[in-house]
């Protein structure tokens, strides 16, 4: 019996977090509920030491975390100001994590298909005479730069994320610029073995097409088409779809 009771009563050791995340999550559930708003001015660190009854180095690395999460700006070395996190915010943290979790090249394209079709299909209705004048400079740049894969692969980048700022949804928006910002890079190393580039410049101009047009139906089945390319020329050049993707080699590999 003494020993059943022992074991019943064993408990597993409580695990405690560092005295700066915890002042970093009071701040963030203050700008979560509305207490401190963006382009609000945050307390001075002094003062926020004052109130949450810690140290001020405390408080320096708390707000360091929350810099980095993209919740706070500093407008000066005394000014802290509370901000949205911006999409590159977002996207180096998912691509950090991506990372480190292994995901393979095939989980990134499963979801990029539907995301950048539906973007298409809404940049074809909501673009801007501006958006369209971008897309437009980006196609002629491309044309430029057929020869040069590195800046393909900006171009590339840039063209998606065009027509992703033009469909007017910022959920679509902030969901897809950490997988994007990870997924096409790896466009460089199908460049690098595949004669794929005179056919990714001919969906692209089709997509910019169907968008000039207003045809959401053009713009969608095109960017379907230059998805699936995507996929077969990662598969024609011998990569191994299941493999993890790498971002550093993604970038830099030949």
């Amino acid at each position: 019996m003494g020993q059943a009771r022992n074991e019943t009563l064993a408990l597993e050791r409580v695990e405690t977090l560092p005295t700066y995340q915890l002042v970093a999550s009071s701040i963030e559930k203050r700008i979560l509920e509305g207490v401190f708003t963006p382009g609000q001015q945050l307390p001075s660190e002094l003062d926020l030491a004052k109130q949450l009854g810690v140290n001020r180095s405390t408080v320096r690395e708390a707000i360091r975390v929350l810099e980095q999460n993209g919740l706070v700006f500093r407008k000066s070395a005394r000014r802290l100001v509370i901000s949205v996190p911006q999409e590159k915010d977002l996207a180096q943290q998912m691509t950090r994590a991506m990372i480190l979790h292994e995901i393979t090249f095939l989980e990134l394209w499963e979801v990029m298909l539907p995301l950048e079709v539906r973007a298409a299909e809404l940049a074809a209705e909501r673009a801007s005479a501006e958006e369209i004048a971008l897309l437009e400079a980006n196609l002629a740049a491309t044309s430029r730069c057929l020869e040069h894969e590195a800046e393909l692969v900006a171009l590339d980048i840039a063209f998606h994320y065009i027509i992703a700022k033009a469909s007017r949804n910022r959920a679509l928006l902030l969901a897809r610029e950490p997988i994007g910002q990870f997924f096409y890079p790896a466009f460089y190393r199908v460049m690098s073995r595949l004669n794929a580039k005179e056919r990714m410049l001919a969906a692209h101009r089709e997509i910019v097409n169907g968008i000039k047009n207003g045809d959401p139906r053009h713009a969608a089945v095109w960017m379907d088409k230059h998805i699936m390319d995507f996929r077969r020329g990662y598969e024609l050049a011998d990569f191994d779809i299941n493999q993890p993707v790498d971002g550093g080699t993604a970038r830099h590999s030949n």
